[in-house]
């Protein structure tokens, strides 16, 4: 079984910065596009950050030149910087992967338990 973690959430005033990571484990042929989504209650979990198995990002607006999402491939971990953070950007930050694994090597997604992130005005 597969398996996501997220870490790096936490309290941070307006201005600042976090660092999320997430980290996958579990007999997995390849992971490929790997993704970071945010939830806010009342609000439809929306696409934050994706990054390709070959390295092309793509940004939601509204984060597009103060965040950065990166992977290292061989620690199977994808990251994302997160800058200039504003209060709306508070939420619950949830990693998902697509991942070659089975012995039909079926691409599947996998999602993290979340990381809540907190930006105080």
């Amino acid at each position: 079984q597969v398996q996501l973690v997220e870490s790096g959430g936490g309290l941070v005033q307006a201005g600042g910065s976090l660092s999320l990571s997430c980290a996958a484990s579990g007999i997995m042929f390849s992971i490929n596009a790997m993704d970071w989504y945010r939830q806010t209650p009342g609000k439809q979990r929306e696409l934050v950050a994706s990054i390709t198995n070959g390295g092309t990002a793509d940004y939601a607006v509204s984060v597009k030149g103060r965040f950065t999402i990166s992977r290292a491939n061989a620690e199977n971990t994808v990251y994302l910087q997160m800058n200039s953070l504003k209060p709306e950007d508070t939420g619950v930050y949830y990693c998902k992967a697509g991942v070659l694994s089975g012995v039909d090597r079926r691409l599947r997604d996998y999602w993290g338990q979340g990381t809540q992130v907190t930006v105080s005005s």
